[in-house]
């Protein structure tokens, strides 16, 4: 996303044990959206301890109400997000934090809603077949810029939020920091 908006960024992996941190906040009692920032924070300072300039951090969980979904480990757990999504209204907490020197200069939160239509169960079953093992790179076991606009009858947010980047403030963020052309 960043690349089409015109900004060079390269990714780096930050090499974070997510499920041991994610079960960690958890057993904290954190709110979904702080875990997602929390996640965020925790990948942009450990890459920018060992790189100069600006690091973006990023991380994306979804909340059914309280609840926190994972990505999906297979196939039958995607159907499982599904099922369990069908006919509700859920948020994608959405979180980005920008580090300079392995210290946090600015940070975000996105929080899209997005109301799942019902879903049939022969739906249900036809859509995993049909997008596959991509389900499980998502939390909540759909893309929405293919077939997963199928699933829902009301959006609310921007749409690169629900893509997993904030790209608008942070397009904003390095205007301000005359990073991009004001």
């Amino acid at each position: 996303m960043l690349t089409s908006a015109g900004v060079e960024a390269e990714a780096v992996r930050p090499n974070v044990d997510e499920d041991a941190m994610k079960a960690g906040l958890r057993a904290e009692g954190l709110p979904v959206r702080d875990q997602a920032m929390r996640l965020a924070e925790l990948k942009a300072v450990k890459i920018s301890q060992r790189r100069p300039g600006l690091v973006i951090g990023g991380d994306q969980m979804l909340a059914l109400g309280d609840e926190a979904f994972d990505k999906p480990k297979d196939l039958e757990g995607a159907r499982d997000h599904l099922r369990k999504l069908s006919g509700k209204a859920h948020t994608l907490e959405t979180a980005i934090v920008v580090c300079e020197n392995g210290e946090p200069v600015w940070r975000h939160l996105a929080r899209p809603k997005l109301t799942m239509r019902p879903l049939s169960e022969d739906f249900i079953e036809q859509y995993v077949e049909q997008v596959g093992d991509p389900l499980l790179s998502t939390v909540g076991a759909y893309q929405l810029e293919g077939l997963g606009a199928q699933l829902f009858n009301k959006i609310e947010g921007d749409y690169f939020s629900i893509l997993g980047l904030p790209l608008l403030p942070l397009l904003d963020y390095f205007r301000i920091r005359g990073v991009l052309p004001s």
